[in-house]
Formats: structure tokens, C-alpha cells, sequence
């Protein structure tokens, strides 16, 4: 087409060069095929089920955190049959996303009957050509790998404590004083606090990001959880998953990483994430729930989540309404329906104990043949929950249930009830049901303990009767007593700054032969408001926490001169003793180490700035060290798991534990040798170092002596007389 110039000239349009500007603006086509996917082990359908499919893949793949939607899924139909050919194309916008879904789903159980099977399209070439030859792989070259346990290792039986002071975390070996020392620090560990996994194996830090979690002997880095403001974490007891929970709300911005490690925007909106450990992998999410009633009383209820004792299950309460158990690793909800309970506030599982693991061992230990015996009964965990006052119409409510048969076992009436709090026995023996009740006028308020003997037939409950307000329980750790703090203060539930509330401690212990609990010894006028059993039962601490004005420590020995073999036969309450009474100012924290040999006391700077720090002590309330640190925030023992001797094993070193005494006693003795020996030395300088300084200023005054001093003497050697004449 030509046309006229500005000279009046004509030219064609096809003479003029746009190749630069077509360099420029050129749209590049993507002609590999790295972003579409085979998926093969699809169902095979008809027509009319191909959206439904579609719809359950795109729920499936979104829940891994993957994006998906159907209209990027292509299903082949073989048109003579009618059917789909059991296999589907994906068409991915990046290769990344393709390869995350390649990693993330190659070998999913769509259903119980189909499991997808994933490769790239442009792999077929490869496989259809590939060499069938076999050639040998060369071997890897072997990295061992820390044991996650090692401390348990240790030569001197020690155990571990951490400390958070200002911007450093510390772990601390304790042990006899030659023996303490510092095992690892590092500054800016964590951004918030530090915890320990329930059987130690895992040292996990808070970050803005998430969690991290530490162990072996180089604390290296073990596993990560993308949690972002994360605020509180909960493992469950075996250490296999976590809970973890923050105040803000999830949010996915766009172009954040997806995978199976991180949150999808289905979990957006929810606050609460759990993990498992070892692949940390994001399993499902939840909202918060705040129990119903008073504005002030709406505190959302730590853990949110309560695990089943031996990890299979997790539950959560949503208040008045129902008990809702899932199912792990899966999370799906288990019996695909919740435990409906109309009004039920609280519950907790029943704890497995020694005699639960050996009938579980005994049921599924193999015979000579190889044939495991048919168990008598198959173990089956236990929720206790409870369920308040209706009007006039009907009575609270205690019932023990199986699960997961959801057989009702027990079910105990309680009137007149203001308040109910569950605990357990750790063996699993016992229940107590702290019963908070008021009167026909509501104007005061009294406690019973309903406790609950799970191993006996048919739970028979035994009541006890109190008049007073119960501030603390706690049960002996495997044993059959327990501790309780109450108080007839009017001022017990307010107490206000100043005030320090009278207590009474008292201790139970179940008299077999009767089958009820009975006193063994009331403490009057104590100021102790907090029990802290050691970990291997028989001592107790009676502590004064939180208070300003009193900080008492009483140790005691509940089997005081009393021998293993005689404790049932010896007289109703003969073996208390009190070992020994301390002080530490303005202490916040008193918790045993695992071991039961050590208590350690601390005062957080997290709760005020008065002489921060911590102290150690031995079970008989004999100081060990004592640091007065400014800034200091947190102590935390290093838990151990579960021993691996057997029962017999165990008596067996009771037994011979005389034997092995002395060889403890030979230890003691060297150690006191050193300390001694090192104290001698300390003095021996300090003697040479005076007796040098003496023989220094002697040195100096003789040197001062030797001086010469110069003198003039007028001496007259002869004298004239003259007579002068005028």
C-alpha cells in the first residue's frame, strides 16, 4: 500500500525494518513439557462422575498444600468403552510447582482401593529407551549420625539443665562440684523461650519464622516448623508429633512456598497447627475455642489439644458441646463423629502405666512357635470428663470412658458443684476429682475429693471430706499418697500485694486393707502454697512461690527410717520427717531433676527484678550453688525417658545396691579429697603469698639499713688567744 510522503513522495510500508521493536516486544513461548504430570492409579469412571473426581483430587492435592484446580487436569476417555483410561495429565504454570507435587504425592492413598503413581511426561522417553543393563551402584560412603540420647551416656550419671539469661542459652552438666560445668552456649538462640521435648531428646527454640528443634552432642539443627509469631508448643508424650499455637491468625501471602511443610490457604484463619516431628510435615490446623460464660473467665484453655498416652489419638473439647478424637498420623476424625456431650467443660486421658506396658508387651509377645496368645482384653485408652450443673434439673456429672469402643464405665452424680478439676495418678491407678462446692446460700464454698480406684472392680469411688478451700494437689509420683494445700482464709482467692495467706498441708495415703485414704499428718500454719513431689516418689518440697514478703522451703522425707520391706507394716504416719528448711528470696520456680537428687529454685525476671537467678539444691534441702544473675528468665531440667531394665532388673540392683555403695563411697571420697585438696592448696598460696610479702617488706627495711649516712662533725684542734693593743 503506498502513501503519500511529507515531500508528497509515496512509499510501501513493507520496505520499512521493525525488527528491533519485534526483538524487543517478542512473546517467548515455553515449548517444554517439565510442568505436566502422569498421574497413573486414578479410578476409573464414567462421564457423569468426571467433575466429582475432579473436585475430590483438587481437596486432595490442596490439603498437601499444593494448588490444583480442574481445569488444569486432562483425563483421557477411551470413547469405544465409555470409561476413563485410569490415568490423567496435570499441567502445572512452573516446573517448580510440578516438582513439589512429584515429591509430595508419588505414592498418595487417594482411596483405600487407588494410589497415585507420578512422573513427569517428558520422563517417558527415558524409560521407553532406557538401557536395561544392569550396572552396580557405587556404594555411599558412610556418615554416622549423632545419637539424639547420647548424654545418657555420660560416665558420671549426670544430668543436664538449661538456663535463658538476657540473650544467651546455656546447657549445664550437674553432678558432684568437679563435675559441673557448661556443655554448650550459644547467644540469640531463641527469640521468645526454650523447652524441652517430654523424654529429652529434643531442645526446641521459639522464632519469629517458627520452631526449631536442637539435639545430639553438637546441638545441630534437627527439624524446622514454619509457624510464624508462634507462641506456645506441646509434644506428645512418645515425641512423635507437636502442637504448636499462635495469637495471629495464619495468613498465606501471595507467592509464598507450598508443600506438604507449609501452611495452604485452607489454613487460613486458624491458629492452631499440628506437626509431625520427623518429616515436619504440617498434618491439619484448627481455630481456637474460648470456653462460654464470663468475659473475664474467656482464656483459651493450654494445651488445646490433649494426646492419648501412647500417641495414637488427640482430642479437643469444644465447651458444651462435644469431645472431638483424631486419629494419627492421618487427623481424620476418628469413627468419622465426635463424642457428643451436652455441656461438658473438661477432660483427660488416663495415663498408661507400668502394669499397662507389660500386659501390652505380655499380649503381643510371640510364643516358642511364633504365634502371639490371644490377649484376654485388648488395651484400650480411657477419657474422664466431666459435665456441670443444669438448673435444678439435672446434677453434675464425672464418667470414665473407653476409647475407642466409647464404652461408658463410670458415671458419678455431684451436687451443689461450683468447680471440678481431674487428676490423674501417673501410674494410672487413681483419679481424684476435686470437687469445688458451695453452699444453699452460694455466699462460701468448701471441697471434696471424689477419687476414682481404677484397678478395682466396677471404679468404687472413695469421698473425702473437706472444710476448707484446696489451692494445690498432687499426687506421689507411682505411689498411693498424695499432698494437698487448702486454706480457711478469707483472703485465699484475692489474695492482693502484702497478703500472705495461712495454710494447712496434709498428706493422704491409701490404706489398703480398708480400701479408703487416710491422713498421715496435717502441717498447721504453714505459708507454703505450692508440693513438689521428687520424681522417684518418697520426698516432698513445700514451697512459698510468688510471693514478695516469704520464701520458705521445707524438704521432707515421707519414709524416714523406714525399711522398703516393713513401709505397709510401719505405724500410720511414722516416717515423716523434715530434713531441712532453706530461704531463697522472691523464688517463682521449684521443680526435681529426673533423677529425684537435686531440686533447683529460680527467680524469673519474667515475674519481677528482685535478686534474679537460681539455686541448687541437694533432696535434703543443703544448698549446692546459688547465682544471683540480673536478667535472668528461665531454668529447665533436661528430662530422661522411660528406663529399659525390667522389673526384675530393677529389684535385682536394689538388691546389690550395697555392693556398689562402695564403690560410690570411694568416689565421694576422692571427690571430698579433691575439694579438700584444692582448699589446702588455696590456703598454701595464700600462706606463701603473705609469707613472701613478708619477707619483701624484711628485705626492704634491711636495705633501708645498709644506707649510708653522711655526717659533719666540728672538730677544734687548736685555740689561740690574742691580745690586740689599741
Amino acid at each position: 500500500m503506498a502513501v503519500n510522503g511529507v515531500n508528497g513522495s509515496a512509499y510501501d510500508d513493507e520496505d520499512i525494518d521493525y525488527s528491533d521493536i519485534q526483538e524487543k516486544y517478542q512473546v517467548e513461548y515455553d515449548d517444554g513439557l517439565e510442568n505436566i504430570l502422569i498421574v497413573d492409579g486414578v479410578p476409573v469412571i464414567d462421564q457423569s462422575k468426571l467433575e466429582r473426581l475432579l473436585q475430590k483430587i483438587s481437596k486432595d492435592f490442596s490439603k498437601k498444600g499444593l494448588r490444583i484446580t480442574p481445569d488444569q487436569i486432562t483425563v483421557p476417555f477411551d470413547q469405544a468403552k465409555g470409561k476413563s483410561k485410569g490415568f490423567l495429565f496435570m499441567e502445572f504454570k512452573t516446573p517448580d510447582d510440578a516438582s513439589r507435587t512429584l515429591a509430595t504425592m508419588n505414592g498418595h492413598p487417594f482411596d483405600a482401593k487407588h494410589t497415585f503413581y507420578i512422573n513427569r511426561l517428558t520422563d517417558f522417553d527415558r524409560y521407553i529407551d532406557m538401557d536395561e543393563s544392569y550396572l552396580e551402584p557405587e556404594p555411599e560412603e558412610y556418615k554416622p549420625k549423632e545419637h539424639l540420647r547420647a548424654w545418657l551416656a555420660d560416665p558420671q550419671g549426670r544430668d543436664q539443665y538449661a538456663t535463658y539469661r538476657g540473650d544467651e542459652v546455656e546447657i549445664h552438666w550437674q553432678g558432684k562440684p568437679s563435675q559441673c560445668e557448661v556443655a554448650y552456649s550459644k547467644p540469640n538462640w531463641t527469640d521468645l523461650y526454650v523447652s524441652w521435648s517430654p523424654m529429652g531428646t529434643y531442645f526446641a527454640t521459639l522464632h519469629r519464622q517458627g520452631i526449631r528443634l536442637w539435639g545430639g552432642p553438637s546441638w545441630e539443627p534437627q527439624q524446622r516448623f514454619a509457624h510464624p509469631l508462634v507462641k506456645l508448643i506441646d509434644f506428645s508424650p512418645n515425641e512423635q508429633y507437636m502442637v504448636t499455637w499462635s495469637f495471629d491468625s495464619i495468613n498465606v501471602r501471595e507467592g509464598a512456598e507450598q508443600g506438604p511443610q507449609y501452611f495452604s490457604p485452607e489454613d487460613e484463619g486458624n491458629n492452631i497447627a499440628v506437626w509431625d516431628i520427623k518429616t515436619g510435615n504440617l498434618l491439619r490446623t484448627f481455630p481456637s475455642v474460648h470456653p462460654e460464660g464470663d468475659e473475664q473467665k474467656k482464656q483459651m484453655q493450654w494445651p488445646a489439644l490433649k494426646w492419648s498416652p501412647d500417641d495414637k489419638y488427640v482430642a479437643r473439647v469444644t465447651p458444651g458441646q462435644q469431645i472431638s478424637v483424631y486419629e494419627l498420623p492421618g487427623m481424620g476424625l476418628q469413627g468419622k463423629k465426635s463424642i457428643k456431650i451436652e455441656g461438658v467443660v473438661d477432660f483427660e486421658w488416663r495415663p498408661l502405666g507400668d502394669k499397662d506396658r507389660e500386659d501390652v508387651e505380655k499380649a503381643n509377645k510371640p510364643t516358642a512357635n511364633g504365634v502371639a496368645p490371644k490377649a484376654k482384653k485388648v488395651f484400650e485408652n480411657m477419657l474422664a470428663f466431666w459435665t456441670p450443673e443444669v438448673d435444678n434439673e439435672q446434677p453434675a456429672r464425672v464418667t470414665l470412658m473407653n476409647f475407642p469402643s466409647r464404652e461408658t464405665l463410670r458415671q458419678k452424680n455431684l451436687f451443689s458443684v461450683s468447680e471440678c478439676k481431674l487428676y490423674w495418678q501417673n501410674q494410672g491407678d487413681f483419679l481424684c476429682v476435686k470437687v469445688d462446692r458451695h453452699t444453699k446460700t452460694k455466699k462460701s464454698t468448701f471441697c471434696n475429693l471424689e477419687i476414682f480406684r481404677v484397678r478395682e472392680k466396677d471404679f468404687p469411688v472413695e469421698v473425702v471430706e473437706l472444710k476448707d478451700t484446696v489451692t494445690d494437689f498432687s499426687w506421689e509420683p507411682k505411689g498411693e499418697r498424695f499432698a494437698l494445700v487448702s486454706s480457711s482464709d478469707p483472703n485465699v482467692g484475692n489474695p492482693g500485694p502484702g497478703i500472705t495467706i495461712k495454710t494447712d498441708v496434709s498428706f493422704y495415703q491409701h490404706e489398703r486393707s480398708k480400701g479408703n485414704f487416710k491422713v498421715l499428718r496435717t502441717l498447721s500454719a504453714r505459708t507454703s502454697n505450692t508440693v513438689r513431689w521428687s520424681p522417684r516418689g518418697r520426698h516432698v518440697v513445700l514451697a512459698t512461690v510468688g510471693s514478695s514478703s516469704k520464701s520458705e522451703l521445707e524438704f521432707w522425707d515421707l519414709d524416714f527410717a523406714v525399711d522398703e520391706a516393713k513401709r505397709d507394716t510401719a505405724p500410720w504416719g511414722s516416717g515423716i520427717q523434715l530434713l531441712g528448711s532453706a530461704d531463697h528470696y522472691a523464688v517463682t520456680d521449684a521443680e526435681w531433676d529426673p533423677s529425684g537428687r537435686y531440686l533447683a529454685t529460680s527467680a524469673s525476671a519474667w515475674r519481677h527484678t528482685l535478686e534474679n537467678g537460681y539455686a541448687i539444691w541437694d533432696f535434703r534441702g543443703q544448698e549446692l550453688q546459688k547465682h544471683i544473675l540480673d536478667r535472668f528468665k528461665q531454668f529447665l531440667w533436661r528430662p530422661r525417658p522411660p528406663t529399659l531394665l525390667s522389673k526384675e532388673q530393677q529389684k535385682t540392683v536394689r538388691r546389690t545396691l550395697k555392693e556398689f555403695s562402695r564403690q560410690f563411697d570411694e568416689e565421694d571420697a576422692a571427690e571430698e579429697s579433691n575439694v579438700s585438696a584444692e582448699l589446702i592448696a588455696q590456703r598454701k598460696r595464700l600462706v606463701d603469698e603473705w609469707n613472701a610479702r613478708g619477707k619483701g617488706k624484711e628485705h626492704e627495711a634491711h636495705e633501708e639499713a645498709k644506707e649510708e649516712i653522711e655526717v659533719w662533725i666540728d672538730e677544734v684542734i687548736e685555740q689561740i688567744e690574742e691580745v690586740v693593743v689599741e
